[in-house]
């Protein structure tokens, strides 16, 4: 299968992708600057792909980091990368979040699919890009549920999400008490308007939100 090298935006690391499957782009990179990660910590990424949101989390030294997609070719090649950049506190699995069975950890990140079982929207023959795009296999209270289940108390969901869904995420999110504490827009000066939104939710927070700089892209220069 045909590959390429690519570095995730805005950054030095390598990361290795199949033509046919999701690449990084720039959610990956907004998710990956808006996330916290500190050292000692766990981290899961439900969605892992080829690994690049984890990579970039060692940097921050987590004592652990778990990654799970549905698809054994994705795990495959988050491996190589791993190897690659010298990278062995990992543990991956092909499995549906829903169905894997792991202790609470301290961080949660996903960049989930947009766009709900129902929309027609930009549906793809491709099976690895439906499913990165359409709630087929995760859907958006199945992907909250297990977050409630996996997150310690007072740990930290970070997503990426459309913004035509904030209010629906936001009112999910507080129903399994995921207090909504950090927000950041994404502004596409191409189409002039916000095309998504980073999100940051404390399992057991008070309420409480900082709203930070908008992250802008297309922006002529």
């Amino acid at each position: 299968m045909d590959k390429t090298t690519d570095f995730l935006p805005e950054s030095k690391l390598k990361i290795s992708q199949r033509k046919d499957m999701f690449r990084i782009n720039t959610d990956t990179y907004a998710l990956s600057s808006f996330m916290i990660i500190k050292k000692g910590e766990t981290v899961v990424d439900i969605g892992t792909n080829n690994g690049a949101l984890l990579i970039d989390a060692a940097r921050f030294q987590p004592k652990m980091m778990i990654g799970v997609d549905i698809f054994a070719e994705a795990i495959d090649l988050a491996k190589e990368n791993f190897i690659e950049h010298n990278i062995d506190n990992v543990e991956l699995f092909v499995s549906r979040i829903q169905d894997l069975v792991i202790n609470p950890v301290d961080v949660i990140l996903c960049n989930p699919p947009y766009f709900n079982q129902m929309s027609k929207e930009n549906r793809n023959p491709n099976p690895f890009l439906e499913a990165a795009r359409h709630e087929i296999y995760l859907p958006l209270y199945q992907l909250l549920d297990c977050v409630k289940r996996d997150l310690k108390d007072h740990g930290r969901f970070y997503l990426i999400h459309r913004s035509d869904r904030l209010a629906e995420i936001i009112i999910e999110a507080d129903k399994r008490g995921l207090a909504l504490k950090r927000c950041m827009p994404i502004l596409d000066h191409r189409k002039n308007n916000i095309h998504a939104i980073c999100l940051e939710f404390v399992k057991g927070g008070k309420p409480g939100v900082i709203f930070n700089n908008p992250m802008e892209i297309g922006k002529e220069k």
